[in-house]
């Protein structure tokens, strides 16, 4: 299957933000950086991003639907223990009566795997020795100037292990583009861990053992591996990772806030009895607090005798007056 439909798609993106930004700021390299391109890079990320982002919002709701289901989940495995191909079809009947996709969470990030490869075959080629310079829509005045474009001096299709040969050919330094690309992996590593801890933090460790441990591959096994893999990514494909890195933690933390995670009910406590169903409010079906009952209103206080005053004995007052004889 060719790719090259990918390709188009992420270069037209990448070519009209570098003309609109090349049209507003200087086309010249200020503190050895070209930012038209560094820019167009940016609000790349920007647009796949606001373009995923009714995605993203799902997978929310659908982890939150997850999370809602797992005494239920739980119900199942102890009823259907032992039995495998049981415990599958009536896991996914639940999932289907209470519409609830286990494979939603993981779409966004599926989704954007073309992307991330568009935009890696797009700077790993440019090369002011390639004599493909027009393909995917690029124009040769296009090609040469990201060819030529830098972050510190360091060309945007260098990576950590670029050859010295690869780099005498962008003429670039060495020392210079494993400083950068370097300093820009740490940064990679670092914003992947905190866009996983930041979402687990919220929701809690899962419960099932296999859950778990994905959210553990998730937390530190992909970053360990960035710090392998990132030697051969391209420097601009770093900005875009750390860029998607930091939009990623922003509309995390807008989405946890607008759809709070489950707060699961502590085993153990005694279920509350009320004389009415407790009401459903808020997003996403979350049950909202029931209102204090009051309490009940106290006796009235009994002034006491004013001072100087002579006791009073009620018994005395109420036994009738003598007559006079």
């Amino acid at each position: 299957m060719s790719l090259d439909w990918i390709y188009y798609a992420i270069s037209w993106i990448l070519l009209t933000w570098h003309s609109a930004w090349d049209a507003i700021v200087s086309a010249e390299a200020v503190i050895g950086t070209s930012w038209s391109w560094i820019l167009a890079i940016v609000f790349l990320v920007v647009t796949v991003r606001v373009i995923l982002f009714p995605v993203f919002v799902k997978q929310i709701k659908s982890q939150r639907a997850m999370q809602a289901l797992q005494p239920k989940v739980k119900e199942l495995q102890e009823k259907h223990k032992g039995d495998r191909e049981t415990l599958q079809k009536e896991m996914m009947e639940l999932y289907r009566k209470e519409k609830a996709n286990p494979l939603m969470g993981c779409l966004p990030m599926f989704l954007q795997i073309p992307v991330f490869l568009g935009l890696f075959h797009t700077l790993k080629r440019l090369n002011p020795n390639n004599t493909q310079k027009t393909l995917y829509g690029w124009t040769v005045d296009q090609f040469n100037s990201a060819s030529h474009a830098k972050l510190f001096t360091a060309p945007l299709s260098g990576r950590f292990g670029s050859t010295a040969q690869e780099l005498a050919a962008l003429g670039a330094n060495s020392g210079t583009v494993k400083l950068v690309a370097g300093v820009l992996v740490l940064i990679m590593i670092a914003t992947t861990y905190l866009t996983s801890r930041q979402m687990i933090l919220k929701t809690g460790w899962a419960e099932d053992p296999q859950q778990r441990m994905v959210q553990r591959l998730m937390l530190y096994g992909i970053p360990v591996s960035l710090l392998v893999s990132g030697s051969i990514f391209p420097i601009g494909v770093i900005i875009y990772w750390v860029t998607n890195n930091l939009f990623t933690l922003g509309q995390q933390q807008w989405v946890l806030r607008k759809f709070p995670p489950l707060v699961p009910a502590k085993t153990g406590a005694p279920a509350r009895t009320t004389g009415q169903p407790a009401k459903s409010g808020g997003l996403l079906g979350r049950k909202t607090a029931q209102p204090a009952a009051k309490a009940p209103a106290a006796a009235p206080k009994v002034a006491g005798p004013k001072p100087g005053a002579k006791p009073v004995n009620p018994k005395k007052g109420s036994r009738p007056a003598k007559r006079q004889g």
